[in-house]
């Protein structure tokens, strides 16, 4: 697999679309680390990791509002074979501010909002709404 970020993200969808609640994947920091935006955001209702044996795997409970998933897209942005970085003047506004993008940092992995405050540019690896 080149790219894990994009194959969390696609199962995310695919999960979406085949209705269901929950969705599995391996675990890594990074991954847990979007996940917890997500969390943090609202976009899911939780994160869990399973250890078995030696592999450790990271479970996403999917959270919907009034019968619809609370994801209504998510893009990835920032790919192996072209990266998207952006600095701390031109960091965007998705939706209007009814959406986030996430974005890897020198301070950590945080949203578009939370790079605004602390003046930090980066890495966009997504866009949520």
């Amino acid at each position: 697999m080149t790219d894990p970020i994009a194959d969390m993200l696609t199962r995310i969808r695919n999960a979406q679309r085949a209705n269901h609640l929950n969705v599995e994947m391996p675990s890594s920091k990074f991954k847990l680390a979007l996940a917890k935006i997500l969390k943090k955001e609202g976009y899911i209702s939780d994160v869990i990791q399973h250890k078995k044996g030696v592999k450790i795997t990271l479970e996403i409970v999917l959270r919907k509002i009034d019968n619809n998933y609370a994801i209504s897209e998510i893009k990835r942005i920032s790919k192996p074979g072209q990266r998207s970085y952006i600095g701390k003047n031109k960091i965007p506004k998705i939706l209007n501010g009814y959406g986030i993008a996430i974005i890897s940092t020198p301070k950590g992995v945080m949203t578009n909002i939370e790079a605004k405050k602390n003046g930090v540019g980066g890495e966009i690896i997504c866009e949520v709404w």
